[in-house]
């Protein structure tokens, strides 16, 4: 019979362990089994959600689960009916599957004085990892919010030059905290900046193509309106030369009072801008004018990697820093509406969570429609940094076709949790399912109809590759590693028209929802190859990792032995190399200290 000293109170356990239907004794027998084997083998296993896929996947390789312990107040939320004495409550499963799922509760009643094994929760801080024993699995690293939110990622990212010599403007539209002062300054300098660049584009692009259409045909102008201050453009290339030699120290003796330009001038710029680019008025210009803002953009582009996806409305992003599926994002164009946009919410200037980016204003397209790509991949240890790309993503749409016309969120998000519930247009082309969603399958049969295929394995697939390395490179010294830790993100990347990948974002816990024929194969199947990397590499290291690829795994370094080996070998110039790069990871920790309390003061 059941040893009843395994079993919580009765007044403190879920509806599944009440009124259990009758069990076969032969089937109590096997699940005692079951259950000493597990326990003998340390698979007991706790999830906090709803992950049926990594239920059964683990109980598939013999693990028995102990049911999540909740706190009172969350009992309260959920049964507020029923009268409890208990602290806290266990709930294993809201499924109702009969006999099966009864002796998997039974099971989960004679291990609930056991140690877990194995925690899969769907936030960070459901488990405390400091009072866990070292080989207790865990689905989530302490601290990765450096990683994980906007801000953190911002930041990070421009200590890249710490790590590697890549340039993040290559691959990460630019970003700035607005609640930090000196961050919004450099902001608004560079929405002036781009400002400029934009209208020497207007000038060169308005009787070009851009993408079949021309330019003209996409701005309406404003009829009787025409624009002849031709002070402006020089204006605007003053800036950029200004600029140029600031970046070649040429301006170093050039007194900065002289070399400012004022407010009341700026915004009387920034105005004249409005009414060319955003309103359409119509302009004189002249051969002569054209040829020196082409030469002014060819010089540019050297030093601004982004000069191409940045187009000409000078659209920017706004972001709270640490929200996730796309709310609170707003766009737009106006540099006193986004910082008004800021002020708006005192407590996420308090907090310093407030990020602005600039907004790929000329993404790819499928059959007129944005989209992104949901990628994912896993972190099994931090050091050595160890990371596993997976091969299958999938695209998310948005309803609209895509206009720089309108500010509104069904054109700029791809978003699911906010596209589900707009209605596409009708108008929109039929090979766009109305869920908004494609597989990367999907994707490529769509490029083979452009002779683009093979740039998926050639450009976008490599570039996404580098881009999280890089990010992750330059967070792995802020986040806590831990052994027998992991943690599945979800990264999103939009395309720009070379199909280069820029990455705009990294989640933790990412949805693993079947809303749509897409993500509930593609879901099931990373959470099932995620328990192949974790777990059954740990008992075969050439088990197979289904579409799990390993991208990077660095090699650890331990500075006094490598030190010692080197001195020890003659190899003063390595001893003197392994020391600057000490000073260097020194010299950053401080510098990330140092800029962390600043920014609490400010």
């Amino acid at each position: 019979h059941l040893k009843t000293s395994h079993l919580p109170p009765s007044s403190g356990v879920c509806r599944n362990f009440v009124s259990l239907p009758a069990l076969d004794l032969d089937r109590l027998r096997e699940a005692r089994v079951v259950v000493d084997k597990a326990v003998k083998m340390h698979k007991v296993f706790s999830i906090q959600g709803r992950y049926p896929v990594i239920r059964e996947g683990l109980r598939a390789r013999g693990w028995v689960e102990r049911c999540m312990v909740y706190s009172k107040r969350r009992v309260r939320r959920h049964q507020s009916s029923r009268n409890r004495t208990d602290s806290n409550y266990a709930m294993c499963s809201d499924r109702d599957d009969g006999e099966l799922e009864a002796l998997h509760n039974v099971m989960s009643r004679l291990v609930w004085n056991e140690m877990v094994y194995f925690y899969w929760t769907n936030r960070r801080k459901a488990i405390n990892t400091k009072n866990l024993h070292k080989e207790q699995i865990t689905n989530h690293f302490s601290k990765a919010g450096n990683l994980t939110t906007k801000t953190g990622l911002c930041l990070n990212l421009r200590k890249l030059h710490w790590f590697d010599s890549a340039d993040p403007d290559t691959f990460f539209p630019r970003c700035y905290r607005l609640a930090a002062l000196d961050e919004r300054h450099a902001f608004i300098d560079d929405y002036r900046r781009t400002a400029c660049t934009s209208l020497l584009k207007y000038i060169v692009e308005k009787d070009q193509y851009v993408q079949g259409e021309r330019i003209s045909h996409t701005i309406q102008a404003v009829k009787g309106m025409t624009f002849s201050h031709i002070s402006i453009y020089y204006s605007a290339l003053k800036v950029c030369e200004d600029f140029l030699q600031s970046l070649e120290h040429s301006d170093i003796d050039t007194n900065l009072e002289t070399q400012q330009t004022p407010a009341q001038e700026w915004a009387e710029f920034l105005d004249s801008y409005y009414l060319v680019v955003h309103g359409g008025a119509e302009i004189d210009s002249s051969d002569y004018l054209v040829i020196h803002c082409k030469a002014m953009l060819q010089r540019m582009k050297i030093v601004n990697p982004q000069l191409e996806i940045e187009g000409i409305h000078n659209i920017w992003i706004i972001k709270p820093g640490a929200k996730s599926r796309g709310r609170g994002i707003k766009c737009a164009n106006r540099l006193d509406q986004i910082l008004d946009l800021v002020k708006g919410d005192p407590k996420l200037i308090k907090e310093n969570k407030w990020v602005v980016q600039k907004y790929l204003e000329r993404p790819f397209l499928i059959h007129d429609t944005k989209f992104d790509v949901r990628q994912w991949f896993l972190v099994t240890d931090w050091n050595p940094l160890t990371v596993w790309f997976y091969k299958k993503c999938y695209l998310r749409f948005s309803t609209q076709p895509y206009t720089l016309d309108s500010m509104d969120s069904s054109v700029h998000l791809c978003n699911n949790s906010i596209q589900k519930s707009l209605r596409p247009l009708l108008q929109r082309h039929r090979s766009i399912p109305v869920d908004n969603m494609w597989s990367v399958d999907q994707f490529k049969t769509f490029l083979c109809t452009k002779d683009r295929e093979a740039q998926w394995d050639t450009v976008v697939v490599p570039g996404m590759k580098r881009a999280l390395i890089y990010a992750l490179q330059t967070a792995q010294d802020l986040i806590e590693s831990r052994k027998n830790t992991f943690e599945l993100y979800g990264a999103d990347f939009m395309l720009d028209r070379d199909l280069h990948p820029w990455l705009l974002e990294i989640n933790s816990s990412p949805t693993m929802a079947p809303s749509t024929p897409v993500t509930a194969h593609l879901c099931a199947a990373v959470q099932e190859d995620t328990l192949r990397v974790v777990l059954d590499r740990r008992v075969k290291r050439t088990a197979n990792t289904g579409d799990f690829q390993l991208i990077y795994k660095k090699v650890r370094n331990s500075f006094p032995f490598v030190m010692l080996y080197v001195y020890l070998n003659g190899d003063n110039d390595g001893v003197l190399q392994m020391s600057f790069f000490i000073f260097r990871q020194l010299c950053w920790r401080l510098h990330h200290t140092v800029r962390t309390n600043h920014d609490c003061l400010l």
